[in-house]
């Protein structure tokens, strides 16, 4: 039987996210399996808010001015920009439809990527 969660609990939980991510969080877009980062955007200081069992990250659209390397966006996480530590990883990335959304998902080093819009929900 599947677990199923309370939307209380499920924005409890996405809050704790925010937490953990703290003030100085960063999500990286990548190749496949993020063998490649091809851009770091640094999130608001309070990444976003939990509702209805979403977590909505704040201040999109956001941009990398200068990509980091050439590849098709595949993938994404979200870490904290000191220490490094994976807060979310597994993240879909795509134009519509996907967790975290681009402008385009074909990207070349030194372009300028823009994320239009980046949302986790709890399963």
């Amino acid at each position: 039987m599947a677990v199923t969660y309370t939307t209380a609990v499920k924005n409890a939980r996405l809050t704790a996210v925010v937490t953990a991510i703290g003030s100085t969080g960063v999500l990286e877009i990548g190749t496949t399996g993020m063998a490649s980062i091809l851009a770091t955007i640094a999130l608001n200081s309070t990444a976003g808010t939990a509702a209805s069992g979403v977590l909505t990250f704040s201040g999109f659209p956001k941009s990398d001015t200068s990509a980091d390397a050439t590849g098709t966006a595949a993938a994404a996480r979200i870490r904290t920009a000191t220490g490094g530590t994976d807060i979310i990883t597994g993240l879909t990335v795509g134009t519509s439809a996907s967790d975290i959304n681009l402008d385009s998902v074909s990207i070349t080093i030194g372009q300028t990527v823009t994320i239009t819009s980046a949302t986790v929900t709890h399963a």
